[in-house]
């Protein structure tokens, strides 16, 4: 967030008291009668919807959704191009296009937030500026020199050596350096490690900790990793030797070793994780996987699982933390008679994310997803016993996610290995730049138990856009399934593509990257809000 005139000639016309009058009494709340007020006008004046992004107009306290742009009608009908977040507080300039700061707007709000801890009964605000200790102080005196990072900048781009059939570790590394959120979170050394000092030469997050460093660097020489291909082999070890190995295998190897490796939940955090994972019927899991590490605050998402009776529709639900969605490509299995739709003429999917035929070969990512989120008919040789009925009894499943991951991780999985078969598929499937994983959601599954007809329905009134994401790696694989090489795209900054064969890095451009084969597809979230 940076400054702009569009804030100071607002000031200059209309003071700050505007905006004072918002903070106290929509943002901060800092009264009783504050929050009262707040929780009965806090809706959109277009929709009337509350919504979780809210923002108010500065030049006449309009409040409307941002998510669907009610505010951006008003601002740019009404010339007001000034409002404030109504959860952060925020300012967007509608002219810059931005979220913009302006240092005496922030103490207003400080003081306004103070103000609420206070009679809340709290000793101080959440949010704490970061100053300087006079450690870091003295270090940024005794190195003056600033690396400016421009949007033509190549730091952070460096080739990986291939140390003998270690193209597929390298295109994973590759993607795991330019993911954002963990890039921010290496770069601003927030690892901590909690091995002894002897462990903690066999730590996987030690080690990326110091890849990210050497990216980083500012050199461009291509870089050795044969420390972390030897914590590679000694933490995985059905992926140790320098025979060829699978990128989706290697992928969740090192996600797992670096949760392990993190060290980073409690038993407090857990709690807060598990919510969101439970057993059947809603019943928490207990899993102990589920942690607050970086690994799975960034990747975990949720995966809910629907199972309900043929004989008295009761629905069993069941969520498990998932790293990635495995998709099938090739014809699926014809779907019995009893699921069809009524319009079941064509064998290619409808729009509308309708129910169709299994046979059809998907040819998009957004295929993939309609034929995993739709439901699958268990059969008579897969009964389940219902709790209702109290008997075995023919039922159907269905797939959604519960909680989307701020990284969403897709494998298409191109390899087949059935009985007697081992083959590559080399069908080409479309993947967009950008996603919106709305239909996809279990807030978006027909809630009327209409397993038969329409279950993902393409949009769900009230939700929110923030299931948008944006592709920021793809990792292709060349060749058959006996020979083959692994590359990856990585997206730079916001627009700018460059190809990773192992020590190689050349420019790309989007066309190239959407036109790839794609394997693995890594797309980020494009909103992130902090935890409520």
């Amino acid at each position: 967030m940076t400054s702009c005139g569009h804030i100071t000639e607002y000031k200059s016309k209309y003071g700050t008291n505007q905006f004072r009058i918002i903070h106290a009494y929509f943002i901060a709340a800092s009264s009783d009668n504050a929050r009262r007020r707040k929780g009965k006008s806090g809706v959109c004046h277009t929709c009337r919807f509350p919504s979780f992004r809210l923002h108010a107009c500065l030049y006449c306290v309009y409040f409307g959704c941002y998510t669907t742009k009610h505010i951006h009608e008003h601002a740019f009908s009404k010339n007001h191009n000034l409002a404030a977040d109504m959860t952060y507080g925020t300012i967007f300039c509608f002219e810059c296009g931005d979220y913009v700061y302006d240092k005496e707007l922030e103490s207003i709000a400080q003081i306004q937030n103070e103000k609420a801890a206070k009679s809340l009964g709290l000793k101080s605000y959440n949010f704490i500026a970061w100053e300087p200790t006079e450690v870091e102080v003295e270090i940024l005196r005794q190195n003056p020199k600033r690396r400016k990072v421009e949007n033509k900048s190549t730091i952070g781009l460096r080739g990986l050596i291939n140390l003998g059939n270690t193209c597929f570790m390298n295109c994973i590394v590759q993607s795991l350096i330019h993911t954002p959120v963990l890039r921010d979170f290496f770069l601003a050394d927030k690892h901590n490690c909690q091995m002894t000092s002897v462990e903690a030469q066999q730590c996987l997050v030690c080690e990326m900790a110091r890849l990210f460093q050497e990216f980083y660097s500012g050199n461009r020489t291509p870089h050795i990793p044969y420390r972390l291909l030897h914590l590679v082999w000694t933490n995985a070890r059905h992926l140790a030797g320098y025979e060829q190995q699978d990128a989706h295998e290697f992928l969740i190897a090192a996600l797992d070793v670096l949760h392990r490796h993190c060290k980073g939940y409690s038993d407090n955090k857990c709690l807060s994780i598990n919510k969101f994972f439970t057993g059947r019927n809603g019943m928490t899991s207990g899993n102990p996987h589920h942690c607050n590490c970086i690994i799975d605050q960034i990747f975990t998402g949720g995966l809910q699982s629907d199972v309900t009776c043929q004989e008295c529709n009761n629905v069993s639900t069941t969520i498990d933390p998932i790293w990635d969605i495995s998709l099938d490509l090739g014809p699926g299995a014809p779907i019995p008679n009893a699921l069809l739709n009524v319009n079941n003429s064509s064998s290619s999917p409808s729009s509308g994310f309708s129910n169709s035929p299994g046979t059809y070969e998907p040819t998009s990512l957004l295929d993939c997803l309609k034929r995993f989120t739709k439901p699958e008919h268990l059969g008579s040789s897969a009964k389940i016993k219902c709790s209702t009925c109290h008997s075995y009894q023919e039922s159907t499943k269905q797939l959604t996610m519960k909680k989307l991951p701020i990284v969403a991780c897709f494998h298409l999985k191109r390899f087949e290995h059935s009985t007697g078969l081992h083959k590559k598929i080399s069908t080409f499937v479309s993947f967009p730049e950008e996603l919106d994983m709305t239909p996809f959601m279990s807030s978006s599954r027909n809630n009327t138990n209409g397993y038969r007809n329409q279950i993902v329905q393409e949009s769900a009134k009230g939700l929110s856009c923030d299931n948008k994401y944006s592709l920021f790696a793809v990792v292709n694989h060349m060749g058959t399934i006996e020979c083959g090489h692994y590359t990856c795209f990585i997206r730079q900054h916001k627009d700018q593509w460059f190809k990773c064969d192992d020590h190689l890095i050349t420019k790309a451009t989007l066309n190239e990257v959407l036109k790839s084969e794609g394997y693995l597809l890594f797309y980020h979230k494009q909103i992130l809000e902090y935890q409520q």
